[in-house]
């Protein structure tokens, strides 16, 4: 006890010392001593009462351009890289439905671009069978086998679906001409008795296909494309449409017309230019007999219109959507809809140029530039004669010049 009657305990109080655990990010945080600071310069009434210093703005990040241009950059790479991969997918995707008969003949290789090759595109009669018009298979099976270019089996009737264009495209190594032989043109088909040129496909697909032409031309197939009719629809919308120039007024109703209850379209279109969405570029290019257009002035319907004219209509389709892909001014909507593009683009055939050699035809027919259409007889219609069943008869002079000006120009 000490003096002033207080008793004090003789030895010091026992206490723990404990030690609080690091958190997981403390470590990249320094001490902020600011706030302390301004704490202490607060007066103590203030202090007492619980009050927090006033925190200080936070400091304005100065506009970078460079900084919104690198980003904006890297944004459109990403863009363009999606569309790349949407096109080397989906054109994998219809590498793989091709016939693989059809595949064995073919002599090419993927390497396009370098040097020129020939490309066969085959478009069909083919129709889905839910489809409304005349002559559309009854099964899925066989729809799916003219589509991909086999020869009809497994209860698919032979010599019923024809192939309903036939076209050859000399592309690569600079160059990008065409021309189409008319369906009705008559030829020896291997294992057939002679007839229209077309027929082979009916009888053995698209191998058939082009081995009669082969002898026929004598010339090879390097590639082939079997035109979707669908798929050729949808491609023509994502690129907003084709623009295609006609001589003169041009009217037809495609399977019944659209008021005939089959799903057909009517065609109304002007001299000029007309430009058409998927729906009506692909009825334009499968016109065989116009008819009568109303108002005053001349018609394809009273001025003639043959098959040579319907080849020509269809590689101006075939252009309109080139011109759609390649011309500057359109860069912009491209560069938009580019994933649309891509992903439609190769489902408008089934070919044999997957993702490595389908973009390599694309930047022939940007570079190659356009040449005047060629159709088979076009240039000698008066060297051709008429053959059975009012079929075309190419002499082969005729198919020498014809294929002369497709290889070497």
């Amino acid at each position: 006890m000490t003096d002033d009657g207080e008793q004090r305990p003789s030895e010091p109080p026992e206490y723990n010392v404990y030690r609080s655990r690091r958190g997981l990010f403390s470590r990249l945080k320094s001490a902020d001593l600011s706030s302390l600071r301004d704490r202490a310069k607060l007066p103590s009434w203030r202090r007492r009462k619980g009050e927090e210093p006033p925190r200080p703005a936070a400091p304005r990040v100065p506009f970078n351009v460079k900084r919104v241009l690198k980003w904006i950059a890297l944004a459109a790479l990403g863009w363009i890289l999606l569309s790349l991969l949407a096109f080397a997918v989906s054109a994998q995707i219809q590498s793989f439905k091709l016939s693989g008969e059809a595949g064995g003949t073919l002599h090419g290789n993927p390497f396009l671009l370098p040097s020129a090759q020939t490309i066969l595109v085959l478009g069909t009669d083919a129709r889905p069978p839910d489809t409304k018009e005349p002559g559309a298979p009854h099964k899925q099976k066989c729809f799916e086998q003219q589509s991909h270019g086999d020869a009809p089996h497994d209860g698919c009737e032979a010599g019923e679906y024809r192939a309903d264009t036939l076209m050859l495209i000399r592309a690569g190594g600079g160059t990008f001409r065409k021309l189409s032989i008319p369906r009705d043109t008559f030829a020896e088909i291997p294992g057939q008795a002679p007839q229209k040129i077309n027929a082979a496909y009916a009888f053995g697909g698209a191998a058939l296909q082009i081995e009669t032409i082969e002898k026929f031309l004598g010339i090879q197939i390097d590639h082939v494309a079997i035109v979707d009719f669908t798929g050729f629809e949808d491609l023509i919308d994502a690129v907003g449409g084709v623009t295609v120039d006609l001589p003169q007024k041009l009217c037809a109703d495609i399977s019944g017309g659209s008021g005939g209850g089959q799903g057909g379209v009517t065609l109304h279109l002007k001299k000029g230019e007309n430009t058409l969405d998927g729906e009506k570029a692909l009825a334009y290019s499968r016109i065989r007999e116009p008819s009568e257009c109303p108002g005053p002035g001349k018609s394809a319907f009273t001025l003639g219109y043959n098959d040579l004219d319907r080849e020509q209509a269809q590689q101006s389709v075939i252009n309109g959507i080139r011109d759609r892909l390649t011309d500057p001014l359109r860069l912009p909507y491209n560069f938009i809809h580019g994933p649309i593009i891509g992903w439609d683009a190769p489902k408008a055939f089934v070919s044999d140029m997957g993702f490595f050699t389908m973009p390599q035809l694309i930047l022939s027919a940007a570079i190659g530039g356009s040449s005047p259409a060629d159709v088979l007889c076009g240039a000698e219609p008066t060297e051709c004669g008429v053959g059975p069943s009012s079929s075309i008869e190419v002499p082969e002079s005729v198919r020498r010049k014809a294929v002369h000006r497709l290889i070497k120009g």
